[in-house]
C-alpha cells in the first residue's frame, strides 16, 4: 500500500523582488511537485510586498522606499504568514536562503532551505572579504541562523557544498544535492510564444552575442563590455544583447566611454519561450561572472545548442564540463581571442551533440524527485 499524500508548504519569494531565477527554481518546483499528487500536497506562500513605505508622501518614488518596504515584508509580514501557516502543513521548504530568516518563524525540525549560494552570508562569514554595516550583518546573521537551524539545507553544487562545510554553516548529513534544471522551452527547436524575432528586430539581421543576468557586481558587466569592445573592433556588425539588467550609473559611463552604446540592446525580462529563441539566435552565450552559486544561463544556452564561454570557475565547471570553453575571470585579452575563436571558426568549440548531452543532464522532474524524497525521508 502506498503511502498516503502529506502537506509541504512551498514558500517563494515575492514576485516584486524582481530575481528571475529565484521566480523560476520556485515555479518550477511547484509545478514538479503538483504532478505527484498521490505523494504530496502542495501549499504554496507567496506574500506580495505591500506599499506601506512607499504610500508615504514624498517617500513613494525613492528606491529606499521600495527597500523599506523588501525588509518589513522579509522580517515582518512574511514571517507572520508563515506561523499562520504552521497547522496547514507538515513539513516546509524555503525556496531561497535570503528568506532563511522564516525558519524562526516554521517548526525547524520539518524545513528546509535552498541555499544557493553564499553571498548573503558572505559579511557574517567573511567580513575581511565584504565589509558591511551593523544592520546589514544583523540582518544576515538573522538569515543565516535561520539556514543552521533548518533540518535540511538544499544545494544545487558541489561547489556550494564545499563552501557551507568550509565554513561549518552545516553539517553533512543535513546536506541534500538537488541540480536545477533546464525548462521544457529550452530546446533547439522553435516553441509557441517565442517573440524572439520581434525582440531583435533593431539589429537589423546582425550577429549578437548574449549576456543574461542582473547587473550586481559578481556579474562582471566591466568584463562583458569591455570585451565586446574589443571584439567589435575586428567584427564590427557585431552586437550585444544584455538581458535581465538595470545598469548602475558607472555600467553607463563605461558603456559610454567604450563606445558601445548604440551596439548594446537591452530588451525588457522576456517570457521563457522569448528567451529561448534569443539564445538559439546567439553567436555565444557568455558568463563573465566571478562567483555563481550554479549559473543557471549555462544550462539553458546548452539545452537551446547555443555555443557558451564561461568564466573559469569551479561551479561553472562542474555545471557545464566540456560543453563549454572556459576564460580566467576579469583576462580580457584572454576572453576576447576566445570569443574571437568561436566567431571566426564557429565549429572550434564543443561539438552540439556535446552541448545537447550535458543540458540533457538537468531536468526540473529530477529536481523535485530529490527534494521529495528528502522531506518524506524526513516525516519518515
Amino acid at each position: 500500500m502506498s503511502p498516503s499524500p502529506f502537506r509541504l508548504a512551498l514558500l517563494m519569494d515575492p514576485r516584486e523582488e524582481g530575481w528571475p531565477s529565484m521566480d523560476l527554481v520556485g515555479e518550477a518546483l511547484l509545478e514538479g511537485l503538483s504532478a505527484h499528487p498521490s505523494e504530496v500536497s502542495v501549499v504554496p506562500l507567496r506574500p506580495r510586498i505591500p506599499e506601506l513605505v512607499r504610500g508615504l508622501p514624498r517617500l513613494g518614488t525613492r528606491n529606499a522606499a521600495f527597500n523599506a518596504d523588501r525588509l518589513l515584508t522579509r522580517f515582518g509580514a512574511y514571517p507572520l504568514q508563515a506561523l499562520r501557516t504552521r497547522p496547514r502543513a507538515e513539513a516546509f521548504h524555503v525556496v531561497d536562503h535570503t528568506y532563511a530568516q522564516l525558519v524562526h518563524a516554521l517548526p525547524a525540525a520539518r524545513t528546509g532551505v535552498f541555499c544557493h549560494d553564499l553571498d548573503a552570508f558572505r559579511s557574517v562569514v567573511e567580513p575581511e572579504r565584504e565589509p558591511r554595516p551593523a544592520w546589514f550583518r544583523t540582518m544576515a546573521r538573522l538569515q543565516l541562523e535561520g539556514l543552521r537551524r533548518a533540518a535540511i539545507v538544499f544545494h544545487a553544487t558541489r561547489a556550494v557544498r564545499e563552501e557551507l562545510l568550509a565554513h561549518g554553516l552545516v553539517d553533512a548529513r543535513r546536506l541534500v544535492w538537488a541540480p536545477y534544471g533546464a525548462s521544457p522551452e529550452y530546446r533547439v527547436e522553435p516553441v509557441p510564444g517565442d517573440r524572439s524575432d520581434e525582440v531583435l528586430a533593431p539589429l537589423g539581421g546582425r550577429p549578437f552575442l548574449l549576456h543574461v543576468g542582473s547587473s550586481i557586481r559578481r556579474k562582471r558587466l566591466d568584463v562583458l563590455f569591455q570585451v565586446f569592445a574589443e571584439l567589435r573592433a575586428r567584427h564590427p556588425e557585431l552586437r550585444l544583447v544584455q538581458q535581465g539588467a538595470s545598469l548602475t550609473a558607472e555600467q553607463q559611463e563605461l558603456v559610454k566611454r567604450l563606445g558601445i552604446r548604440e551596439a548594446l540592446l537591452q530588451p525588457g525580462r522576456q517570457e521563457r519561450a522569448t528567451l529561448a529563441g534569443l539564445y538559439r539566435r546567439a553567436s555565444a552565450v557568455l558568463l563573465t561572472s566571478e562567483a555563481e552559486g550554479f549559473g543557471l544561463p549555462l544550462i539553458e544556452a546548452l539545452a537551446c545548442g547555443a555555443p557558451v564561454v564561461a568564466s573559469d570557475l569551479p561551479v561553472l565547471r562542474e555545471v557545464g564540463a566540456e560543453a563549454c570553453v572556459y576564460s580566467p575571470v576579469a583576462d580580457i585579452a584572454h576572453w576576447t581571442r576566445t570569443v574571437d575563436s568561436l566567431l571566426t571558426q564557429p565549429g572550434s568549440g564543443p561539438s552540439l551533440a556535446s552541448r545537447l548531452s550535458r543540458a540533457a543532464r538537468f531536468t526540473w522532474s529530477a529536481h523535485t524527485r530529490i527534494v521529495l524524497d528528502a522531506y518524506r525521508r524526513l516525516l519518515e
